[in-house]
């Protein structure tokens, strides 16, 4: 009851309602009246202000002195809630009210930009399949996913997501891992193989024996990462409060001092009320407020001013590949003709016409590819899916097989050197390969191949630059990632990782001194995400589980925002530390001048909200500049 009645004074409605009663206080102190400020009023309505702000003030600097350990009992809110009772004792309410006031918006300002979205770990959660068919003597029966026992046989039909780990025992396919290892394309599946909870069988129908089933399951293995990880996160302690436990007594015995010197209450509680590390307070969230919509004018979301801090620290950045790196789709990247009857355009043209009534993204891909190029697509007759192996199909009469190298031997087809050196060439890039083969005879081969981004090179030198190392972190496989790393220029390269092996490695990297950014795009990325010290999820084509769990999201997927996100992060830190100064000079000048009896309570928070004005005239100009 007691903590639903302070979030409510707390909240922006009321606060609004205090700064509005302190203001009919303020006008008769500025016109030089002495009567009780705004008439119609049967009392002073800085008592509302102090009521309002008050309450959750005093609320907090109980609770930090019950529960808190050690020296941070003593908290710029204890310090403040003294300067409010030691004016209220002597009458002044306007400066009860205002230093009430101030630490009041410092609050909402600061609950403004570290508050962070917690929807992730539900999607997450909503990923896990709640179905699964279970063979059982010989017949079909749907049961609740939990209800799935080690070793019995389920059957998944194409399109379906996969219930459990398990290995297949019959059947074979192509299975959509993007969710657990982030890979652009299927992987195929055959009797023997293992498959992951959560993944989607894209083609033949397979049964399998469960493996690891409910929280054993590599997809709720991926879900309680994701929230230890989101336990780990400390909210970023406050700077007024590092240095709160050396402000309260130090005022306490300057104001006693003061006291004993002048014989003069007031000159006492003056000293107080201009102590109060209101300044202090607002110096980080207005910096962090105004750097936050510098970087929403830029197209970055940045979730916490902890994330800003951290970046301008970071010195490793570790990226996913696909998504991240690359646009995350398969284009037609090189044809290689084996038969000297056959031109590009004629392989290519084959090849998509025999490919024109395939599901498989391969097949799609040549297709399109085709279609890009302006290509003939003829009509195919009896098209026929080979499960994890190709198509066959009639195209002009004549037998097309596209597929593996495993599908043409199959047909007693033989490979020549040609064709055996191409197919080498485009595995040591990291290419997809379809080998297609007419009446009995290879006549080429088609490969693909994710794009890169064409900002990621320049955006990987820039970086370098900064003296920030870059590192591949992916699930694809280790030629694929060598091949795309050294475009644009990573050295650093870790292959076929699985999501709790990216952890691992941000680990590993952090436990070596590093300060390490995950930037990523899939669902497979959230633990790490979570993981590293700052991160960066890429907004419009991510995953809205690895936007939920990053630090910061790029609306444009334009990584070469990563950069300007250092420098504006380096910025942002440097305002702080001079708003903080500043305060810190305004604070000392106010005392001087108190213990001298030159400011009285009033005069005293009125140049105590001074200061508090120069430092958010200062974090404003964050908003305004050019850091391109």
């Amino acid at each position: 009851m007691i903590k639903r009645i302070n979030d409510f004074l707390a909240g922006l409605p009321m606060t609004i309602a205090a700064g509005v009663f302190l203001i009919f206080d303020l006008i008769p102190h500025l016109t030089g009246g002495n009567e009780r400020p705004i008439s119609f009023f049967p009392f002073d309505p800085a008592w509302v202000t102090v009521i309002i702000s008050g309450i959750p003030l005093l609320y907090l600097a109980v609770w930090r002195l019950i529960h808190n350990k050690g020296i941070s009992k003593i908290s710029s809110a204890l310090l403040i809630s003294i300067a409010m009772f030691a004016a209220i004792a002597i009458g002044d309410l306007f400066a009860a009210g205002e230093v009430a006031f101030i630490m009041a918006i410092g609050a909402l300002l600061e609950e403004a930009t570290t508050n962070r979205a917690k929807k992730g770990l539900k999607k997450l959660i909503d990923l896990a399949p709640t179905k699964g068919r279970r063979i059982k003597d010989g017949k079909e029966e749907m049961i609740a996913a939990e209800d799935i026992k080690k070793d019995d046989i389920l059957r998944i039909l194409p399109g379906e997501t996969i219930p459990t780990d398990g290995m297949i025992v019959k059947g074979e396919t192509s299975v959509d891992q993007a969710i657990m290892t982030g890979e652009s394309l299927p992987v195929d599946k055959t009797v023997g193989d293992s498959v992951f909870c959560g993944t989607i069988n894209r083609f033949g129908s397979i049964d399998i024996t469960a493996t690891g089933v409910g929280e054993d399951s590599s997809l709720q293995k991926l879900i309680r990462m994701v929230e230890d990880a989101e336990k780990k996160q400390a909210p970023m302690q406050r700077i007024a409060d590092k240095v709160a436990s050396y402000l309260v007594p130090v005022a306490l015995l300057i104001a006693i001092v003061a006291y004993i010197a002048t014989g003069n209450i007031v000159t006492a509680v003056t000293v107080l009320v201009v102590f109060c590390p209101c300044a202090l307070v607002l110096a980080t969230p207005t910096a962090i407020m105004a750097a936050i919509g510098q970087a929403t004018k830029h197209g970055v979301i940045i979730k916490s001013g902890e994330a800003l801090e951290n970046m301008g620290k970071v010195d490793t950045i570790a990226f996913d590949k696909t998504g991240t790196l690359t646009y995350g789709h398969l284009e037609v990247s090189d044809v290689a003709v084996i038969d000297s009857d056959m031109n590009e355009e004629g392989l290519l043209s084959v090849a998509a016409s025999a490919e024109s009534r395939s599901e498989h993204p391969l097949g799609k891909a040549v297709v399109e590819g085709a279609k890009m190029r302006g290509l003939k697509i003829k009509e195919a007759a009896a098209f026929r899916m080979l499960s994890g192996r190709g198509i066959e199909a009639e195209v002009d009469s004549k037998t097309i097989l596209c597929g593996s190298e495993r599908l043409i031997r199959e047909n007693g087809i033989s490979i020549d050197a040609k064709a055996v050196d191409a197919l080498e060439r485009f595995r040591s890039e990291g290419k997809a390969s379809i080998l297609a083969a007419m009446d009995g005879r290879v006549i080429g081969l088609v490969a693909l191949s994710d794009v890169i981004k064409e900002e990621a090179k320049d955006m990987v030198s820039r970086l370098s630059a900064m003296d920030t190392k870059t590192v591949l972190l992916t699930g694809d496989n280790k030629k694929a990632a060598d091949y795309f790393a050294s475009k644009i220029g990573i050295t650093e390269v870790r292959a076929e990782l699985l999501p709790e092996e990216k952890v691992e490695n941000i680990d590993a990297m952090r436990k070596a001194g590093h300060r390490v950014c995950m930037i990523g795009d899939g669902v497979n990325d959230a633990p790490a995400l979570k993981s590293a010290d700052v991160s960066v999820a890429m907004g419009s084509m991510g995953s809205d589980i690895a936007v939920d769990a990053a630090d910061i999201a790029l609306m444009s997927d334009d990584i070469s925002k990563i950069p300007y996100l250092k420098r504006l992060s380096n910025a942002t830190v440097k305002t702080i530390k001079a708003s903080i100064t500043l305060s810190m000079c305004i604070n000392a000048a106010a005392i001087i001048l108190s213990l001298f009896g030159l400011l009285n309570p009033t005069t005293g928070a009125l140049v105590h909200n001074a200061g508090s004005c120069f430092v958010v005239l200062i974090a404003a100009l964050l908003y305004d500049r050019k850091f391109e």
